[in-house]
């Protein structure tokens, strides 16, 4: 029968020792220990190879954080301590996202003092900043781009939110694109760009109706508020989309390795999978896929029907009931395990060539470095 074991067997040291790779991200649906294999990778990343190491969540949850043993995150990256580094001179430092922050930085790097007033003050800003969907994924995009761009880190792990927002982390680019050239922005840009005539100015007959028509739709001091962000923003957007396109390629570089993060359920794996088939298409290097969660019966060679079979002879005899609830529970434990197999198959013979590796369920949530050390060797293992 086809399990994860038919793939071929990733090798995460491997990608973690190779100097040449100095981006992992960590990619998948939500609730599959996503974010607790990032940091089991960066932390492995820092002891076990001597690499400087930063994990990036975009995840808001405080799992890293504790897991870490750090009160808080925030958009600057903080040393964890107490690690074991001593031999091979790693660090390990984890940092969250705050995608507003990461925006007034860029509003800061790229205008002058008296035009990032101008734009803070703007309400359209304020919201954009703080609540737009897809601000998110592209300001991800933006501190991405700039811890690689800093050259401080051998090597940089980001945790994705679940793969369909991932899947937004990698359109980010191409929506920013399609928004610059759009045609509302244009006709929105002419009045700034014809010398800073009035937003309800008529420029052109056509351009006159059209304000009309928007004025109606969504009212006339949105629009002034929109007209006033695009016309102080008009400087920075060239260096958004030279940017986000940069750190696009920097993805599909070989110094990237993109790792499928799935529990061995049915819609994790079709998750993983169609993520798969969208890192094929954009030509993004998939270094393999971590199974999570897997259940492994202690005893391999007694499968559940002889189990159950058992169980029932020593009901039938009246004795050692105890022996016959073990046999039982081992029982489901094999059934389990061969249903988790089953629907592992289904990535497998998808994407045949697709490392994977398994690692077996924790008995309990993991918290703390212990636990992600434990993770971190589940994933090395040879």
């Amino acid at each position: 029968m086809p399990s994860e074991d038919a793939a071929p067997q990733l090798d995460v040291d491997q990608i973690l020792a190779d100097p040449g790779v100095r981006i992992v991200v960590c990619c998948g649906a939500g609730g599959v220990g996503k974010t607790t294999t990032a940091a089991a990778l960066a932390l492995r990343a820092a002891e076990q190879h001597g690499r400087r190491t930063v994990v990036l969540t975009i995840d808001p949850a405080r799992r890293l954080a504790q897991s870490l043993g750090l009160t808080e995150l925030d958009n600057t990256p903080r040393q964890v301590k107490g690690i074991d580094v001593e031999a091979g001179g790693g660090e390990l430092h984890a940092m969250m996202l705050d995608m507003k922050r990461t925006f007034d930085d860029v509003v800061l790097q790229h205008t002058d003092p008296a035009k990032a007033a101008e734009i803070f003050a703007n309400p359209f800003y304020q919201a954009m900043s703080s609540t737009f969907a897809g601000t998110q994924e592209y300001m991800a995009m933006e501190k991405l781009g700039q811890l690689h761009a800093r050259g401080e880190w051998d090597l940089i792990v980001v945790d994705t939110p679940p793969s369909r927002s991932a899947l937004d982390f990698l359109d980010a680019p191409a929506r920013l694109s399609r928004f610059l050239d759009g045609r509302m922005l244009r006709l929105l840009l002419a009045p700034a760009r014809s010398g800073g005539r009035s937003m309800f100015s008529l420029v052109t007959a056509s351009f006159g109706m059209f304000s009309k028509v928007v004025q109606k739709v969504i009212g006339a001091q949105l629009l002034t508020d929109l007209s006033g962000f695009v016309a102080a923003l008009d400087s920075m957007f060239g260096g958004f989309r030279q940017r986000a396109e940069q750190t696009y390629r920097i993805l599909q570089a070989r110094e990237t390795a993109f790792l499928l993060v799935a529990a061995p359920e049915p819609d994790a794996v079709r998750e993983a999978a169609y993520f798969a088939g969208r890192l094929r298409e954009e030509r993004m290097p998939l270094a393999g896929l971590v199974l999570n969660r897997v259940h492994r019966p202690a005893v391999e060679n007694l499968d559940a029907r002889d189990s159950l079979t058992a169980a029932e002879r020593l009901a039938e005899l009246g004795v050692h009931k105890a022996t016959a609830d073990v046999l039982r529970a081992h029982a489901a434990l094999v059934q389990q395990a061969v249903r988790e197999r089953q629907v592992a198959a289904r990535f497998t013979e998808a994407f045949p060539a697709v490392p994977a590796v398994s690692v077996t369920a924790q008995p309990a949530d993991v918290h703390d470095v212990d636990g992600l050390r434990t993770i971190g060797a589940a994933l090395s293992r040879p």
